[in-house]
Formats: structure tokens, C-alpha cells, sequence
């Protein structure tokens, strides 16, 4: 097997550069619905429906922002007076998609799905969102300590968003997350560079013998029963914690390819993982646990400033691996059965 890239953080920066524009296409939806006064009116709408999951309606607006990122959805989370209702939304909010996931949807949806490419990348967004309704639901029907929740919120006038506000949030957001591309994305790849190049006999050109390959093959067996029992994927899918893009840009350095968002890339990239047995069924199976296990660094980072425990911290953790390794199990054997 070829070594990695020795430029692979390089590399990475371009792969999540040519996911900017849908990136910047989601943040300017959201800041438009926010600045047309619309979100306050979501939260009253939704008081009906978000009741009968022991919330109230202005839960819906962390989980709505969400869908942009999990650090200023778990934020948000403020606005609940509620000390429990609070615990609750920071639970189901990580399982919003944020949009450092659409870049794993979109790269192996293109793959593997490419008739129904946009299908399968935005049933992601639809799965998450009813994993998070179930899971308050059985968190509402299982709480003994039930607590009722009165909505009362100020609406504002409807009126056309301001060009210039809409400007700065969208700017605001996205060059958070370029900074995060060029930092913690960055350093996360120059580790797992280290770590497929550095084995326990010192340099290594042969990612078999690396320190990267010890860790995945041992974490391996967690991984078969859900349809990715890789070594490959499950070092990728670790460096994912520090943020959900480098699932990409792991499994590219991984696998030696250069570009992996070009179509050139692509087919690659397809070519390599068909080579290890990983196929359409598995590729689903990476976009789901990807949506569901644990969030990345930054919003287990709020989520112990928002808690003040770094117990709530850890037990999130666990907990959204364990809905992802369910959920993710039972996908792998319905399409098992089905194909």
C-alpha cells in the first residue's frame, strides 16, 4: 500500500474549501429566516407539537440552528428557563445535522448514489431529525419529574431582512468556519499524518505497520456489526471527533488520494474503498453513524461550559454513540435483508 500524502493537511483545506458554497447557501437560509422575524414565530407555532415532547416551543429554535452548527445551537439552548428542559435540548441537538456533516454526505452520496445523490444526502437530515423527536419523546415519557413549560415570547414585526445584517451573519459564520478548517481541521490532519506514517518500529512508508492502523484494527470489532469493520474508517471516523470535516480528509489521506472531491478524485477514491469490500450499503451506513455519534470537540466543549459538568459532558458522549451504534446496526441489517 502507497504512504499518504505527505501534503495531506494541504489537501485538506481544498477538499473543505470546495464544500464552501453550500455551506454559505445554509447560513444565508438561516440568517434570512431569522432576520425576517420568522424564527420567534417558529417557536410559537411549534409550542403545540414540542409540548408533547416535555419542551417547550422555543426549544425548536436550538434545534433548528442545529442544522448550521452544534456550538451556537447548544448556546442557544439559553433561552430555556427550565434547568432541565436545558439538559434535555443539549442532548438532542447533536443529532441536528450541521453542516460540517454535508460534506460527508455529499462526497460519499456522489459515489455511491449517484442517481439519487441529493435524495440520500438530505434523508440525513430527515433521519436526524426524527432520531432527536423519539429520543426527547422516550427522555419526556421516562423523566419522573415532568415539569410544565409556558411559553411566553415576544414576536416581532415581519419585515424584509436587511442586506447588511444578513451580510455580516453569513460572513460571521462562515469565516468561523473556515478558521476552524485552517485550525483544529488542520491539526487534526497533521496527527493522523503522523500517526499512518509513525509506527511502533519508527517511520514507516507502509500504513500497515503505523501507529494508525494498530488502533484501528483493534477498535475494529465495535465497528463490524454496524457495516464498517475497516481500520481505515475507524481511524477516520476517530479523527472525526475533533471536527466531522476531517472524516473526509482522514479517509483521503488514508487511502493516498489527492483531491478527493474532484471527479477524478472521486473515482479513486470509490475504486480504493471497493478494493477493501466497502460498498453502497456501507457508505450509508458511514453517513448515518457519522450524523449520529459523538459531536465534535467544539460543542463537547460548550456542552461542558453550558453544564458545568464535565460528567454531562462525557455521559453525552457516550450516549449519542450508543444511539448511533443502534441505529446504525439496524440500517446495516435492514439493507442486509432487502439486498
Amino acid at each position: 500500500m502507497h504512504a499518504p500524502c505527505r501534503f495531506a493537511g494541504c489537501q485538506s483545506q481544498n477538499d473543505i474549501i470546495t464544500f464552501l458554497p453550500n455551506i454559505l447557501i445554509l447560513f444565508l437560509c438561516l440568517a434570512l429566516l431569522e432576520d425576517s422575524g420568522y424564527m420567534a414565530r417558529v417557536a410559537y407555532v411549534m409550542e403545540g407539537i414540542m409540548s408533547k415532547l416535555g419542551l417547550s416551543g422555543k426549544a425548536f429554535i436550538p434545534m433548528l440552528l442545529g442544522f448550521g452548527c452544534t456550538v451556537p445551537a447548544i448556546m442557544a439552548s439559553r433561552a430555556l428557563e427550565n434547568k432541565r428542559d436545558r439538559f434535555k435540548v443539549m442532548l438532542v441537538t447533536p443529532f441536528m445535522s450541521c453542516n460540517a456533516r454535508l460534506t460527508i454526505y455529499i462526497l460519499f452520496s456522489e459515489m455511491f448514489f449517484p442517481d439519487n445523490a441529493m435524495v440520500v444526502a438530505y434523508s440525513m437530515y430527515l433521519l436526524g431529525l426524527v432520531v432527536a423527536i423519539v429520543i426527547s419523546a422516550v427522555i419526556h415519557l421516562l423523566d419522573r419529574k415532568k415539569s410544565t413549560n409556558y411559553l411566553l415570547i415576544e414576536l416581532p414585526e415581519y419585515k424584509l431582512p436587511d442586506a447588511h445584517t444578513v451580510a455580516i451573519y453569513v460572513w460571521e459564520k462562515v469565516k468561523d468556519y473556515l478558521e476552524k478548517a485552517g485550525t483544529t481541521i488542520f491539526l487534526a490532519t497533521l496527527i493522523i499524518w503522523a500517526l499512518l506514517n509513525f509506527g511502533p518500529h519508527g517511520f514507516s512508508t507502509d500504513m500497515t505497520a503505523s501507529f494508525g492502523a494498530v488502533i484501528g484494527k483493534w477498535i475494529t470489532p465495535f465497528f463490524v456489526p454496524i457495516g464498517l469493520g475497516f481500520w481505515q474508517i475507524a481511524v477516520a471516523l476517530i479523527a472525526g471527533i475533533s471536527a466531522k470535516e476531517v472524516v473526509v480528509s482522514s479517509c483521503a489521506v488514508l487511502f493516498g488520494i489527492v483531491n478527493a472531491s474532484s471527479p477524478e478524485g472521486m473515482t479513486a477514491f470509490s475504486s480504493a474503498l471497493a478494493g477493501i469490500g466497502f460498498g453502497s450499503l456501507n457508505a450509508l451506513c458511514l453517513m448515518v453513524f457519522c450524523l449520529l455519534y459523538i459531536p465534535c470537540a467544539a460543542s463537547l466543549a460548550t456542552i461542558r461550559k453550558e453544564t458545568n459538568s464535565w460528567k454531562w459532558m462525557f455521559f453525552s458522549a457516550a450516549f449519542q454513540l450508543a444511539v448511533a451504534w443502534v441505529v446504525t446496526f439496524v440500517v446495516y441489517h435492514i439493507g442486509l435483508a432487502i439486498l
